[in-house]
């Protein structure tokens, strides 16, 4: 019997030090890491406008249907950009419902962006992202915008083209991936030319 306590014990006393150190000091330890050495990172990237104010986050795209502010690409996650809901549509090649959509919607990118009935329209354009939160649209996607977003505004589209220039991110690592446009940023800095 007294062998069976001793176990015990041993398995008690265990438990409380693994409990303090799993539970308590490593998750300190990597806090302090992360505000120490990655601040930005660990508190969600978050954006500050010139009130002081968060106004989003450079990781999470925010839905803008105004004339007068560059359009992220479609969302399918929620009621659009809801991060508790994040997911594409679920919807394959192959489905007529995501061709209807699509055409659909290329229909009305062209319409609101005064593009001609043969323009191209860039696919970030017409399709929702695997998690329907992406806050970057493509280069192309910016410039076809351009002239919508300068004449609702009453600005230069040069003036414009440039904010656009100002707010497109590289290649990750120089070589991956294409250029992207963070809309919240591009948007943010339009507002504060007026």
């Amino acid at each position: 019997m007294k062998e069976f306590f001793s176990h015990i014990r041993g398995a008690v006393v265990s438990t409380l030090v693994l409990a303090v150190v799993c539970c308590g000091l490593y998750p300190l330890i990597v806090f302090g890491i992360s505000q120490t050495l990655f601040r930005d990172k660990a508190n969600g990237s978050l954006i500050i406008g010139a009130d002081g104010g968060v106004r989003g986050s450079k990781l999470l795209g925010q839905a803008f249907s105004d004339p007068k502010y560059f359009h992220p690409r479609p969302s399918a996650a929620g009621n659009g950009y809801d991060a508790a809901s994040s997911g594409g549509s679920n919807l394959g090649p192959t489905s007529q419902k995501l061709k209807d959509i699509i055409q659909d919607r290329i229909t009305a990118y062209r319409v609101e962006n005064g593009l001609s009935e043969t323009e191209p329209v860039p696919a970030d354009a017409v399709t929702a992202s695997g998690s329907g939160l992406d806050p970057e649209i493509s280069l192309r996607n910016a410039e076809l915008q351009v002239p919508r977003v300068a004449k609702a505004r009453a600005l230069n589209e040069d003036k414009v083209r440039e904010l656009v220039q100002q707010n497109t991110g590289g290649r990750d690592l120089g070589i991956f991936g294409d250029p992207g446009v963070n809309v919240l940023q591009l948007n943010l800095a339009l507002d504060q030319q007026h």
